[in-house]
């Protein structure tokens, strides 16, 4: 897994969201945009972060961010997940894995002595050129709004 790392450009890509639009990274050109993957839609851990972010997303826009959340779930559960959580920013269905494998955050995973290959929930935030500044490894998703906030004071 060759993870995305500070000082990287960021492949530009393109995914459908749950509304079926085409999203690219070329739309946040010009913007900062916090891009936070996620394991599966409307699981518990998933809804606890990305509540928290909808929760603090006045606040990370007074401090110029844009969020777009990921995962390879379908486009009927990103529909589904975004409308029961009232979520304001875009949720792509990455099926094929191409914005997820782009970033490189799907590897091993290790759960209850299982492994298995899955998405690695992890947080990037990207400059108004498109490189990654802050790589967010261990996510807090009861307070991860904070922790994008935190270095940016």
């Amino acid at each position: 897994m060759n993870t995305l790392k500070v000082g990287d450009k960021v492949p530009n890509f393109s995914a459908m969201d749950q509304d079926g639009n085409s999203i690219q990274l070329n739309d946040y050109h010009g913007k900062k945009l916090v891009v936070f993957f996620y394991p599966k839609a409307s699981t518990p851990g998933c809804t606890m972060e990305a509540c928290n972010l909808r929760d603090n997303y006045d606040l990370l826009q007074q401090n110029g961010f844009e969020l777009l959340g990921v995962s390879a779930d379908n486009q009927k559960r990103q529909t589904n997940f975004r409308t029961k959580y009232n979520f304001p920013f875009p949720l792509l269905a990455d099926e094929n894995k191409e914005v997820i494998r782009a970033f490189g955050v799907w590897g091993l995973k290790k759960f209850m002595g299982r492994e298995y290959d899955g998405i690695h929930r992890k947080t990037f935030l990207i400059d108004e050129k498109g490189f990654v500044v802050r790589v967010i490894d261990k996510v807090k998703t009861r307070s991860h709004a904070s922790q994008i906030l935190e270095e940016n004071e």
